[in-house]
């Protein structure tokens, strides 16, 4: 269970924490600070993101946002000479922790790339593809969850005549809920989305942020997006990363209306990034 916030040194960055008061938290950092090498690429961060609400994560290139991003489900071990220091938090246990599986952390905290990233299957075997790791087997079983989950990705209506079909054949936006599809199938607590729409036309692009939308309430859910007007359509609450320091973390309105820091007013109007 999402523990109820405490405002102590988790909000040293945070803009008016006390709007926060009566959410609970999924994930949060205390000091937290990652390296490639002897590069550091965020520093200190101080960061709790509220359950089942969306949080963007805004910043120019290069700014730290994605390398916090995986750092939830530890893709960044996948990168040579990656370090962590300070401690993330998810329901009260450090993620980085020596008993912490990183297998068991990724399946309750799904992630959608960039690009969509479909397997050369077909659009059944690629969403029942997580749910058979873990042991479910049954025909019937398996059609239920994908069943599930390609309705709750706003896809089943499209496809559901043409399961057997390779996922590849499907256009760029649909490729992108089916990998979304697919990261639901095992049914996460967190959903990751970094950048989702940065490769789809502006059609599938309002698709994906109605599906977030839809989404809202049931999973939390954490977007990087280098898309200032995305941000504020699509989030409760909006982070902002600049040359790997956490900026301001606000409710989205009050970020975008009333920033709290010079550095935020800077960015969002367009004066530098």
């Amino acid at each position: 269970m999402a523990n109820t916030i405490n405002l102590s040194p988790v909000f040293l960055n945070a803009i008016n924490p006390a709007s926060m008061k009566e959410e609970e938290i999924h994930v949060y950092s205390k000091d937290f600070s990652i390296f490639y090498r002897d590069k550091q690429a965020i520093r200190d961060v101080n960061l709790s993101i509220p359950a089942k609400k969306v949080t963007a994560i805004i910043g120019p290139s290069g700014c730290g946002k994605s390398t916090f991003l995986r750092a939830i489900n530890r893709m960044n071990d996948l990168i040579p000479g990656a370090k962590t220091k300070g401690q993330l938090f998810f329901d009260d246990e450090d993620i980085y922790g020596d008993l912490v599986d990183p297998v068991l952390l990724r399946k309750r905290v799904g992630m959608v790339f960039q690009k969509p990233n479909p397997f050369p299957k077909s659009i059944f075997d690629n969403i029942a593809f997580g749910p058979r790791l873990m042991g479910h087997q049954n025909k019937n079983e398996l059609f239920g969850i994908v069943e599930k989950s390609l309705r709750d990705a706003a896809l089943w209506e499209e496809v559901k005549d043409r399961l057997d079909e390779n996922a590849l054949r499907l256009s760029g936006g649909q490729q992108q809920r089916l990998c979304i599809a697919r990261a639901l199938a095992v049914e996460p607590e967190i959903l990751l989305m970094d950048e989702p729409t940065s490769a789809l036309d502006p059609r599938a692009t309002s698709r994906i942020e109605d599906l977030i939308g839809e989404l809202r309430g049931k999973y939390t859910i954490i977007i990087v997006t280098h898309n200032m007007q995305q941000a504020a359509r699509v989030s409760d609450y909006t982070a902002f990363f600049y040359e790997g320091d956490l900026i301001e973390f606000a409710l989205t309105p009050q970020l975008f209306t009333k920033p709290g820091t010079k550095k935020t007013e800077e960015y969002i109007t367009g004066r530098f990034g």
